[in-house]
């Protein structure tokens, strides 16, 4: 499995971390300009998946500002979610959203790697992740985590970037990712650096298969993936038998 690390450093880990605290306060406003507004119906889709049963507990690792947390905490009333993210800067901006959202009381957020998750085994009845698993130094160390941490008969689920199959749409985005959301990126962010990592992070991400192969080590039986956008997004599934 390739690496690719921000600003060509040589600890994926730190430079991550660096990076989106440099990008925070402009995070959201990226992500909304870079999907259309399409990333709200990717991170449904990606709560639906969890199958989170009623009254559940449920983490979001790699909450970044906490989307995904909220969207959970939103469409199920009957949730209690966790965020955890390891980035300082981009965490404390979660809260008052979450406040905002008229959600702080059915949503905790706490500074935690994904890698070494601060949780006992199967605390959780579901864990999620949104656009989080290009950033893991050690990915096969982070699904072990999130495996651990579930409950017999739960989910791990992921939405992730992948590169198209269709060899049109591997153009179409791979012009879009690696021309078009850098000057967005430096122009809003004034980072132009983060924003060519992604492409090149996601052009080095393991196929659905291999994500596949990855949760079957981490003891999760893998689930058909859900592709969306053509092939670009992939929603991964495993659950953890028992139950």
């Amino acid at each position: 499995m390739s690496t690719v690390t921000p600003y060509g450093a040589a600890d994926k880990h730190e430079a991550v971390q660096t990076m989106f605290g440099r990008i925070a306060g402009r995070y959201d406003l990226m992500n909304r300009l870079m999907t259309g507004g399409l990333d709200g119906a990717w991170r449904r889709t990606t709560v639906a998946a969890a199958a989170l049963p009623p009254g559940g507990d449920a983490l979001d690792v790699g909450t970044g500002t906490g989307d995904l947390a909220i969207e959970w905490a939103r469409s199920d009333p009957t949730a209690r979610v966790v965020g955890i993210d390891y980035t300082g800067p981009m965490l404390a901006l979660a809260p008052a959203k979450a406040d905002r959202a008229q959600l702080a009381e059915r949503t905790t957020f706490a500074r935690a790697d994904g890698h070494r998750l601060p949780f006992a085994d199967a605390s959780f009845d579901a864990v999620a992740s949104a656009f989080v698993l290009r950033n893991f130094s050690d990915l096969v160390a982070a699904y072990a985590e999130m495996a651990r941490v579930v409950r017999p008969g739960g989910r791990v689920v992921a939405l992730e970037i992948c590169p198209p199959r269709s060899a049109f749409w591997r153009l179409a985005f791979g012009l879009y990712f690696n021309r078009v959301v850098p000057i967005i990126g430096r122009l809003v962010s004034g980072d132009g650096g983060a924003y060519r990592y992604l492409p090149a992070s996601a052009a080095a991400f393991p196929t659905p298969d291999g994500i596949a192969g990855i949760m079957r080590a981490a003891g999760l039986t893998p689930l058909p993936a859900r592709v969306l956008m053509a092939g670009a997004l992939a929603v991964h599934v495993g659950t953890k038998s028992g139950g």
